[in-house]
């Protein structure tokens, strides 16, 4: 098993550069895993795939305006993204930058009003420790000057519509740096519906940042080494997913964020507790899941973690069959594209 063996062709054109009109009018793809059998209904009639007793799993995480435009003292622009706060006193941030020349350390940028990026020393992989100062305020400044941080695929820049469209409902906990997309596509209204259907509601935290987007650069995915993402299991999720094993409902996870969140902090017999920590784990075919039984999940890019993923848990050459499919009837792909349920 290599990278590439997880390519496939997408015409430019399906790429979604804007969300649907409303959340759940995209359309939503079926996949059985049993029957091997592909559906296709609307995002917002969801409520029927769901069965009395179902546990339906939410990441509410919350996206952060984490992309910053400044200048360098030597007048060259810089981009700055951020990518996690560090737990440590001040405005102390692990960053990707983008300039003209690569920093260096006490490489100074000058970013809206008096605020000053100040680059501190090299992080993890390609990142960038830096200081923001003065430290007072700066998520006030961030909410003002920060933009939301689309993906490059989408070629436009973010406007104020995204500032809602690129978040969830349910969003609550700061500290994404990108949207766990799958979640987009659900309204408060469909949530109540299903509700009604006698599924609980449970959610958890897992901020999605480098592990979730960047790039395989290896060719054997073994080699490959996820970058670590906060997250949170609270005791009430916990209690839920145990309760629902029990008595034989399914795990239905929205994302593969949630599902990274549930596999990493499950025991060996899918039971679960409250935790919080660093997920740093990397599913692809072979893996044996321990806790999610459904999956709600958008189309993921090539070659991705994302899409390594889903192929685990559908088989691969099933989801690539369903793949070519949804290439065939013209869905929307990526960010804000169409969804697909895969039990």
């Amino acid at each position: 098993m290599l990278i590439k063996d997880f390519d496939y062709h997408l015409p430019p054109e399906l790429i979604a550069q804007e969300p649907a009109c409303s959340r759940a009018a995209s359309r939503l793809m079926t996949l059985d895993r049993l029957s091997g059998s592909i559906g296709e209904m609307r995002f917002a009639d969801a409520a029927r795939l769901f069965r009395e007793g179902d546990l339906l799993v939410l990441n509410d995480t919350r996206v952060i305006p984490a992309r910053l435009l400044g200048a360098k003292e030597s007048g060259g622009r810089a981009e700055i993204f951020l990518v996690r706060k560090l737990v440590m006193p001040g405005e102390i941030w692990q960053c990707l930058i983008r300039s003209s020349k690569t920093p260096r350390p006490g490489t100074l940028i000058r970013l809206a009003g008096d605020l000053t990026a100040s680059v501190e020393e090299r992080g993890e992989g390609d990142t960038w420790m830096v200081s923001f100062s003065p430290a007072e305020g700066f998520e006030d400044w961030l909410e003002k000057n920060g933009s939301m941080p689309l993906p490059p695929y989408i070629k436009r820049a973010a406007g104020e519509h995204d500032r809602e469209r690129y978040q969830t409902v349910f969003a609550r906990e700061k500290g994404a740096v990108a949207a766990p997309t799958a979640g987009l596509h659900f309204t408060d209204e469909l949530l109540r519906e299903i509700g009604s259907r006698g599924v609980e509601i449970a959610t958890l935290t897992l901020h999605v940042g480098l592990g979730t987007f960047l790039p395989i650069r290896v060719d054997d995915p073994h080699l490959h080494r996820m970058h670590r993402e906060y997250f949170r299991i609270p005791e009430k999720t916990a209690n839920a997913v145990n309760k629902r094993r029990k008595s034989g409902g399914r795990i239905v996870a929205v994302g593969t964020t949630t599902t990274r969140a549930l596999e990493h902090a499950a025991g060996k017999d899918g039971s679960l507790r409250a935790v919080e920590g660093e997920a740093d784990i990397f599913i692809f075919p072979g893996y044996a899941f321990k806790c999610v039984d459904a999956l709600f999940t958008n189309f993921h890019l090539p070659k991705s973690t994302l899409l390594m993923l889903v192929s685990a848990f559908a088989g691969k050459d099933l989801l690539f069959g369903a793949y070519a499919e949804a290439v065939r009837r013209g869905f929307r792909f990526y960010s804000y594209g169409d969804a697909m349920f895969i039990q």
